[in-house]
């Protein structure tokens, strides 16, 4: 099998261990990865960390055993095409030898155990090509199961990188256990985020930001849950998480039929996870927070590729599908101009109502007319 156009990346973070498959693609001048094969396993690696910081034979038996996993998808894969990364649970295990070392038996790859700032840049890397491109600043937060990362940036290049060993692991193993919800519990884990989250308040909203995206699991699931079980329209918002925890606190859990689209593996972080969001909301400022895809994985995808430009993904897949499929690039153009000269006239907006609106729609509008 030919593996020479594709790149692995594997996440092993505190709560899930994640492999993405990407193949290199060239379009217009730009190379592009895209995603071909992903797998996902919830280790819950962190709730294995007792007091004294050691990790329990058992998260790493389980730990190893998904690693023999996703090697026979990769065993065929030189060295130079893949980079395994670990995050907190890794940085702060007092046994991390022995885990690292049965890690890599068991992947038969190299993992390098990132920084806090590593691991911050390469979630908003990854988090950033999967975005239309902008060159305001962006906030993204990503609630780990071991730490949670702050990242201010524009374009590509991070401004501001922070991680923070708060995590829905973590949280759940403290406040939470068995995925308990209690209002004085609640309570508790929301002031111990926001003690956290206060050593970098000022500074972030001095710098500022336009938008604001949450990345991987935890928010995946809040943006899911707020959304379908009707607390909020669009995203993340306070309110919304106030209209949920009222519903966990009542409930005594997040395994509650008045919670849509709540995948059966984040029941028991739920609570932790939006504790820590709550926190962040309501020290940073935070409005509305949009989903934010990609996360660390594809930041590890595009550092190996080493690709700098500034350009969006999406364009280059609609680019490819155009190439594919012989499309009349000049009929798709007149289309174009004159769908997105109608939606430009009939978009009457107040500035303000400008700045909250979907600003990719447009983009949107023109790949579907490219496609037409």
């Amino acid at each position: 099998m030919e593996n020479n156009n594709l790149l692995a990346a594997v996440d092993l973070g505190s709560n899930s261990f994640r492999l993405s498959v990407g193949r290199i693609e060239e379009r217009n001048g730009e190379a592009y990865v895209f995603a071909i094969d992903r797998l996902k396993e919830t280790v819950r690696l962190a709730a294995g960390l007792n007091d004294a910081k050691v990790l329990s034979d058992e998260a790493i038996e389980r730990a190893v055993g998904v690693l023999n996993r996703f090697a026979e998808r990769i065993k065929d894969f030189h060295p130079n095409q893949v980079r395994a990364v670990a995050t907190n649970t890794f940085r702060v295990a007092k046994n991390r030898e022995v885990l690292l070392r049965k890690a890599e038996e068991a992947l038969g790859f190299p993992i390098e155990v990132v920084s806090g700032p590593e691991e911050a840049r390469l979630v908003f890397s990854g988090v950033a090509h999967e975005l239309p491109v902008s060159d305001k600043n962006r906030l993204v937060i990503d609630i780990g199961g071991g730490s949670t990362e702050f990242i201010i940036g524009n374009g590509y290049q991070s401004i501001l990188l922070k991680s923070l060993a708060i995590g829905c692991v973590s949280f759940t193993k403290l406040y939470f256990p068995g995925g308990i919800v209690t209002a004085e519990a609640f309570r508790q884990a929301e002031i111990n985020a926001r003690n956290q989250i206060q050593v970098l308040s000022r500074t972030y909203r001095a710098v500022g930001w336009s938008e604001a995206f949450g990345s991987s699991g935890s928010a995946k699931a809040l943006v899911a849950v707020l959304q379908a079980s009707g607390f909020s329209e669009r995203g993340i918002t306070l309110a919304g998480m106030e209209k949920l925890k009222k519903i966990l606190i009542k409930t005594g859990s997040a395994n509650s039929p008045l919670l849509l689209d709540l995948r059966e593996d984040r029941i028991e972080v739920l609570p932790a996870g939006l504790a820590i969001m709550m926190a962040a909301f309501k020290e940073l400022k935070i409005k509305q927070m949009g989903q934010g895809e990609g996360a660390l994985r594809v930041g590890v995808l595009y550092d190996m590729l080493g690709r700098k430009t500034a350009s969006d993904i999406r364009a280059g897949t609609v680019s490819q599908y155009m190439h594919r499929y012989r499309v009349d690039t000049k009929q798709a153009l007149r289309v174009c101009q004159l769908a997105t000269a109608l939606y430009d006239s009939a978009l009457t907006l107040s500035k303000t109502e400008q700045e909250e609106w979907p600003h990719d729609l447009r983009l949107l509008l023109k790949w579907a007319c490219d496609l037409h």
